[in-house]
């Protein structure tokens, strides 16, 4: 299993797969699962490349879902090995990827055949969403995807997210759930003028100011017992013109929420009107919602997950709503039961990404003890 594990990983970092290009990787996978009985089906939208593979016809439908786009590598010099040329090191297996989330593919791909070789008459189905636009805009891709089985009333019952969930050890966080998340991007008007004749302008860095302040120094929400308290943060501000005797004529600022189920986005927007009112300048906002919060607190999955883990690793997990958004948002409100589970995280979406080779191999044990609880 290992090296099987370690050679699909290798197949995969090595294809230049920047979001949204798939760059082949997807029929990689496709070629794998074709003689499991896996019936695969294209969905290309746009710019992205997506595939849903399902073997079997009935329920409860079990499915792997993931991503094979990548970012960009950075100053590829930077790297120690070329960044997408995967390469063994000290145990490590280097490249863009490695754990963000090729390896995690390959564990899912590997678990797959080990289980249905064990078990060829399991009950139920499983199924793969696979899609090359989690890392970029998230239009064309998992969305997309959703909407068509929703529209033939395809439901999942368990979905397992590749996403690096793990801190210091395989399997020691599962994400069971995750924040919402809320954009908001503002244009302040002033009037240009000159620095000398402030009375003649209206400078929207100044009028700005206090707003931005209160926005920062809000409670929120508290939170509660599987969210932490909702939060507020500005991203970007751009103003002037970048000479020093300019008072700049307006003034751009992005800023995202990360909120829990204490609040929900239109009471968000209401709030944030609410205190710009307040303040004395012009301005407009275009809000960019990406997603609800979504919970897994309890159920079979999360149950056949900390058995699987307590199995292979002796380690009990943490169950954990923490961390940035996933394709996950897109997936729970159709009902299935969704947790993320992948490798260490330490390294994603850096320098010299890597991750351990042995935790691939015990990631795939994980994943087939998974299968195992569910429809065996």
């Amino acid at each position: 299993m290992s090296c099987e594990v370690l050679a699909l990983t290798k197949e995969l970092i090595n294809r230049q797969s920047v979001t949204p290009n798939d760059a082949g990787c997807q029929q990689l996978m496709a070629d794998y699962l074709n003689p499991l009985g896996f019936k695969i089906e294209p969905m290309v939208f746009e710019d992205t490349t997506n595939m849903w593979a399902r073997k079997g016809d009935s329920g409860p439908l079990f499915c792997f879902a993931g991503h094979t786009d990548v970012v960009p590598s950075g100053p590829a010099e930077k790297w120690i090995f070329p960044p997408f040329v995967a390469t063994e090191h000290d145990g490590q297996i280097y490249g863009r990827g490695a754990a963000d989330m090729k390896g995690s593919l390959a564990a899912m791909l590997v678990a797959t055949k080990a289980f249905v070789t064990k078990y060829p008459s399991h009950s139920g189905s499983i199924a793969f969403l696979i899609t090359s636009d989690e890392e970029g805009p998230f239009i064309n891709g998992t969305t997309r995807v959703i909407d068509t089985l929703e529209e033939r009333h395809e439901k999942m019952t368990w979905c397992l997210v590749g996403e690096p969930s793990s801190t210091k050890e395989v399997g020691d966080v599962v994400k069971n759930g995750r924040r919402g998340s809320l954009t908001g991007d503002i244009t302040i008007k002033g009037i240009q003028g000159h620095v000398a004749y402030p009375h003649l302008a209206k400078n929207p860095i100044h009028l700005s100011a206090p707003a931005f302040a209160e926005l920062a120094n809000t409670h929120w929400d508290n939170g509660n017992a599987s969210f932490p308290p909702t939060s507020f943060q500005v991203s970007n501000i751009n103003s002037g013109t970048g000479a020093g005797n300019v008072i700049p004529g307006d003034l751009t600022a992005c800023f995202n929420f990360r909120f829990s189920t204490e609040v929900t986005d239109q009471q968000l927007i209401e709030r944030v009107t609410s205190i710009l009112n307040k303040y004395d300048f012009d301005y407009h906002i275009n809000w960019t919602f990406n997603g609800q919060p979504f919970l897994t607190d309890s159920g079979k999955l999360v149950e056949a997950t900390k058995g699987a883990i307590k199995a292979i690793t002796g380690r009990e997990t943490q169950l954990s709503t923490a961390g940035g958004t996933s394709d996950g948002r897109f997936i729970a409100p159709t009902g299935a039961q969704v947790i993320e589970l992948g490798p260490v995280n330490a390294t994603i979406h850096k320098i010299d990404e890597n991750v351990k080779i042995t935790d691939l191999a015990e990631l795939a044990k994980i994943y087939e003890g998974i299968l195992e609880r569910l429809l065996a």
